[in-house]
C-alpha cells in the first residue's frame, strides 16, 4: 500500500484508521474521503489531503482514484444495525449498490480493496459459541444482509477478476476517540462514558446477552495487517473472523467497578436492540485468521477497560 484512499473517514472507524495509516505510511498519500455534512475537522482534516467521496457516486470515485494513483481502498461505508432497520432502502443502496461502484472501480483501476464485514452476518441458526469461520450466514438484519452479500460479492471479483478483495468480520468496536453511530454493542462505549461522568448508566441489553467485542486499536491493527498480508497464506479473504473478547453487561459492569467502585447500573431492555443482539454469536472462533495472516488481539477485558477509562477521564 502506498496510495490509500477511505471512504468513510470521518465515521466511527474511519477517522482512527486515517490516522493511523497516516503514521504507517508516511511516504504515501492516504485521502479522507467523506459526505456532505461529515467534513474532516481539526487534525484529521490538518495532517493529509481530504475530497469529498460519496460511494452512490461511481465517477466520482474513478476520478479519486484516477488523481491520486489510488492503489488500495478502504471501504467503510455503512450504515450501522440500529439505523439500517430504520432505513433499509438507504443501508442497502450504501452497502451493497456503493459497494458495486468500489469493486468496478477496483478492477478498472486495479486496486486493493478493504471492506469490513461484521459478526451481523451470522444469525440464529449459526453456533452460538465458538462461531466457526466456514458455517451457515442466515442474518436477521438488513445490516447482516448488506455485510453477508458483500462478503459474497467481494468473493466474486477477486475470483472473477483478479480484484485483491479482503475483509474482517467485526465484533463490536470499543473506542474512547468516536461517539457510537448507531449499532447493537453502542452500550459498550456508553457505559464507559457514564461511569466516568459519575452518571448511573441505564443498560438497553438484558443481563446474560453475550457478544464478540474489540478494542478499537486492535480493530485498527486487524484492518491493516490483513490488507498487507502476504495473498499467497490467504484461503480465505471475506470475511475472516476475528475477536478479542466476549462479555456480557453484568461482566463489563464488575470489571469497571474495579477501577470506579461506586458505578451503577440499571436495565431498561430496548426490543429492537435485544432481538438483534440475540440472533448473533456469543463468541467467534477466529483460528482462520490467526493461522493465514497471524492475527493476535492485544487488549483483553481488563486492559480494554483500565485504557479507556484513563483516556476518557482525559476527554469528558
Amino acid at each position: 500500500m502506498k496510495n490509500i484512499l477511505i471512504i468513510g473517514s470521518t465515521g466511527q472507524i474511519g477517522s482512527e484508521l486515517t490516522m493511523e495509516l497516516r503514521k504507517r505510511y508516511p511516504q504515501g498519500t492516504v485521502v479522507a474521503g467523506y459526505i456532505t455534512g461529515a467534513e474532516p475537522k481539526g487534525e484529521l482534516a490538518e495532517s493529509g489531503p481530504s475530497t469529498l467521496a460519496d460511494i452512490t457516486d461511481s465517477q466520482q470515485i474513478a476520478d479519486i482514484v484516477a488523481r491520486y494513483h489510488i492503489d488500495t481502498i478502504y471501504n467503510l461505508a455503512a450504515l450501522l444495525s440500529r439505523v439500517a432497520e430504520e432505513k433499509p432502502q438507504l443501508a442497502w443502496k450504501i452497502g451493497m449498490d456503493g459497494l458495486f461502484n468500489v469493486l468496478e472501480v477496483a478492477r478498472e483501476k486495479q486496486c486493493a480493496v478493504f471492506t469490513p464485514s461484521s459478526i451481523g452476518v451470522f444469525g440464529p441458526d449459526a453456533p452460538k459459541d465458538k462461531t466457526p469461520q466456514d458455517t451457515r450466514r442466515n442474518p436477521q438484519t438488513m445490516y447482516g444482509l448488506t455485510k453477508a452479500s458483500g462478503e459474497l460479492l467481494s468473493d466474486y471479483y477477486f475470483k472473477r477478476f483478479g480484484v485483491d478483495t479482503r475483509s474482517v468480520r467485526f465484533p463490536g468496536l470499543i473506542s474512547y476517540m468516536t461517539p457510537p453511530g448507531g449499532g447493537t454493542t453502542d452500550y459498550a462505549v456508553n457505559i464507559f462514558y457514564s461511569a466516568v461522568k459519575g452518571e448511573k448508566f441505564i443498560c438497553p441489553i438484558a443481563a446474560g446477552t453475550f457478544m464478540d467485542m474489540m478494542y478499537m486499536p486492535d480493530g485498527l491493527h486487524a484492518a491493516i495487517q490483513l490488507m498487507e498480508a502476504d495473498p499467497a497464506g490467504l484461503k480465505h479473504r471475506n470475511g475472516f473472523n476475528v475477536t478479542a473478547m466476549s462479555f456480557d453487561p453484568e461482566i463489563l459492569h464488575a470489571q469497571i467497578r474495579k477501577y470506579l467502585p461506586d458505578f451503577q447500573m440499571e436495565y431498561a431492555v430496548n426490543p429492537v436492540v435485544q432481538n438483534i443482539a440475540e440472533s448473533w454469536p456469543d463468541s467467534l472462533d477466529d483460528t482462520c485468521a490467526r493461522e493465514e495472516w497471524g492475527w493476535e488481539p492485544q487488549y483483553d477485558l481488563d486492559a480494554m477497560t483500565k485504557d479507556m477509562i484513563e483516556k476518557l477521564r482525559v476527554r469528558v
